[in-house]
């Protein structure tokens, strides 16, 4: 099939390269304009951007995905299917119409399970045991249309959301070639997703990102490797802002009131709502990540120093 890939970020990337390298014909790729990135704040192509534009195939980057020029432009390529995997924006339904067999999504979980921006995240966070892939037919709703195949991926215990996804886009890959193909091949016919079962994924923010030490060990530890790599989790200490890595709940630690610290030789324990954790790496502010037993043989806290 000729086929129009649309996504952005680098978790896309991988989905890109097996369509590829897969019987089928990439003959464009859609992706969301040049943004600012590093110090320089330099516009710069996203990860799909750069990676199509080294196989040699023509990037569209259209502001809206409903203007008339780009529209125009998909029309004169008649591509038979158009691919997505995180995009970044929605697709109108008079470009839904273009392809013959329309806009097929691989979105990274089992649906109709978180629904939206963060599926991984929120997956995480939510303490979930098992997700995975799914491909669906694209339609003007939200990940609502019909499912076309899954694959699951287990959750382990100290997986970041980055991990996670890692994998996924992987798996992810190999089940958007395995869609493409049974769609060729008309073979493959799309399910209505069940009523039952529905989440939501909305993103997280960087406020989402604060954590909270009056709620659970366990609760901190999830909300953590969620926000690893983005947004990010933090708090503060000494009203400086203390970005954190994951961290190791330690349920034969020290009793410790919320956000208090105590350092020892080898580790470094925050108190929570329940049992205390272990920080892991930190990053203060304007420095370096570091190990947290580094950072506090620096900062060493007195009696009464507490994460906030």
């Amino acid at each position: 099939m000729r086929l129009v890939f649309a996504g952005t970020p680098e978790v896309a990337v991988p989905a890109l390269e097996a369509l590829l390298e897969s019987r089928h014909e990439v003959v464009a790729a859609i992706t969301r304009p040049d943004a600012p990135a590093g110090r320089g704040r330099k516009l710069t192509a996203s990860p799909v951007g750069q990676r199509a534009a080294e196989a040699g195939i023509e990037v569209l980057k259209p502001a809206k995905a409903k203007d008339p020029e780009f529209l125009d432009r998909l029309r004169a390529i008649a591509p038979d299917c158009c691919p997505v995997v995180a995009y970044g924006a929605l697709i109108p339904g008079v470009a839904l119409d273009i392809p013959r067999h329309g806009w097929i999504n691989l979105h990274f979980s089992l649906l109709p399970a978180w629904r939206g921006a963060a599926p991984v995240q929120r997956a995480v966070l939510h303490g979930d045991e098992i997700t995975g892939a799914a491909t669906f037919q694209i339609e003007e709703d939200l990940d609502t249309g019909p499912v076309f195949g899954v694959v699951t991926e287990p959750i382990l215990a100290g997986d970041t959301s980055g991990d996670l996804l890692g994998r996924l886009a992987q798996t992810g890959a190999q089940l958007l070639v395995a869609t493409m193909d049974g769609v060729e091949e008309g073979e493959l016919e799309p399910r209505p997703q069940p009523s039952d079962g529905v989440s939501f994924a909305p993103k997280l923010t960087p406020e989402d990102a604060h954590v909270d030490w009056t709620l659970p060990a366990h609760h901190i530890d999830r909300l953590i490797r969620a926000c690893t790599p983005a947004p990010g989790a933090w708090t503060t200490f000494h009203d400086d802002r203390l970005k954190l890595g994951p961290v190791r709940p330690a349920p034969d630690g020290p009793a410790l009131v919320p956000g208090e610290l105590r350092a020892t030789k080898t580790e470094t324990f925050a108190g929570t709502g329940t049992h205390p954790v272990v920080l892991g790496d930190v990053q203060p502010q304007g420095k370096q990540r570091m190990a947290a037993t580094d950072w506090a043989r620096g900062v060493r806290p007195a009696e009464g120093d507490a994460l906030r």
